[in-house]
């Protein structure tokens, strides 16, 4: 068992299976966990993550049931989900659950949900969320959220919304924002893959009209656009040359607020920006409108959003992640390099998956490359949760260290 005067875990059991009856999908799952349980010399599960895909989601309270009769004494988190995460695996449109089993002390650790808020008498250090997208007023929500575990330390994303909404956080709950909240004494790292790379350099926003960006640096946005996407001529009172259109359909932007630097050093986006898409322009104008509100001092940047950029853009998130956790990182605070990756969680798109990496499993197998055989569990949403800010179509990896 943990030792009581340490926070840190031994060890995060994982186990993953495809099954129409969610209850023998949980038996799989099961035998897998005790048969990596029976290596260990002791180890006593005080926390459980269960996940199912939404075509379980009618067995969910009783399968919920099984697993609290399975292992006692442990308080689960999880959801019902569009498609589930495992380590090197993704289920997507089939029959799937997953859990992971931990024995970090409950000390540590506390559980939230409508009827029971999170305290906000005690100091949080990272926090899982799991969110209802019909929650009315999401996103100040999840920024009131994110100032309780030190703004920078939430992490999670929109559940499934299929039916009656299925969560759960030590019980059942349904709908709202429900998780797990972890003192600062557990050391979580997480990182965010947009999915994108920049192209070009940032630019600020000079002018604006409500959605319309008119100028960037002083010159009008749509002839900075076309400029960046290489090229072309767009009259007013013109047909567009639909080539043309069509490149700029695939262009994205990323905005950040005023003086924030957009790039990291290795020239990736920061944690800070929304990437938007491009929804029009206004040829007369000399404008174009993206799918939010921007204001004059935003810094604003062009992006591609493909295949490769988003193979890039994730191995650079697995990458930081190790470098801080073996010590090599600029900002890591880690005396020795005995730190190890202890357990993972991984949301990610609905729009992404191995389809948008090249295969089935794809991104997971990138993940899984990078990281090694580390016990990872998530699932795929309608919307990520990094901090104070909502995404989409990015990736949320968040992984719990533990030093020997």
């Amino acid at each position: 068992m943990t030792d009581p005067r340490s926070p840190s875990p031994s060890a995060c059991l994982l186990g993953h299976a495809t099954h129409p009856d969610a209850h023998m999908a949980l038996a799989l799952a099961a035998a897998q966990v005790e048969a990596r349980r029976a290596t260990l010399r002791r180890f006593v599960p005080t926390l459980g993550w269960l996940y199912l895909s939404e075509r379980l989601m009618p067995q969910a309270e009783a399968v919920l049931a099984e697993a609290q009769q399975r292992w006692p004494g442990v308080t689960w988190v999880g959801a019902a989900v569009a498609g589930l995460c495992a380590t090197g695996v993704e289920y997507l449109h089939e029959p799937a659950l997953a859990l992971m089993l931990t024995d970090v002390p409950p000390a540590h650790f506390r559980t939230f949900h409508g009827r029971q808020p999170l305290d906000a008498t005690r100091d949080w250090g990272a926090a899982l969320v799991h969110a209802d997208p019909a929650l009315p007023d999401l996103p100040e929500l999840v920024e009131e959220l994110a100032e309780r575990v030190g703004g920078v330390g939430l992490f999670g994303g929109l559940v499934s919304h299929r039916g009656r909404p299925a969560q759960w956080a030590g019980e059942a709950v349904e709908g709202g924002l429900s998780g797990v909240a972890f003192t600062p004494a557990l050391r979580w790292i997480t990182r965010l893959s947009q999915g994108c790379w920049p192209v070009g350099e940032p630019f600020t926003v000079t002018a604006t009209d409500g959605p319309m960006v008119l100028a960037l640096d002083d010159e009008p946005a749509l002839d900075v656009l076309l400029a960046e996407a290489g090229g072309g001529v767009i009259q007013a009172h013109q047909t567009p040359d639909p080539a043309l259109i069509q490149r700029l359909r695939q262009v994205f932007v990323a905005v950040a607020p005023a003086h924030h630097a957009m790039l990291d050093p290795g020239g990736s986006l920061n944690a800070d920006t929304h990437v938007r898409p491009l929804i029009g322009i206004d040829p007369g104008r000399r404008a174009m409108a993206l799918a939010d509100l921007v204001e004059p001092g935003q810094q604003l940047c062009f992006c591609r959003r493909d295949p490769q950029a988003a193979r890039r853009d994730l191995v650079r998130l697995c990458t930081e992640i190790r470098e801080e956790v073996e010590g090599n990182g600029e900002d890591s605070d880690v005396p020795t390099p005995a730190a190890r990756l202890l357990g993972a969680i991984y949301v990610s798109c609905l729009g992404r998956g191995g389809a948008h990496f090249g295969g089935p499993s794809a991104e997971l197998a990138i993940v899984r490359q990078a990281l090694g055989d580390v016990p990872l569990i998530g699932f795929f949403a309608g919307g990520e949760i990094a901090g104070p800010q909502l995404h989409s179509h990015s990736g949320v990896l968040s992984v719990l260290v533990s030093a020997e």
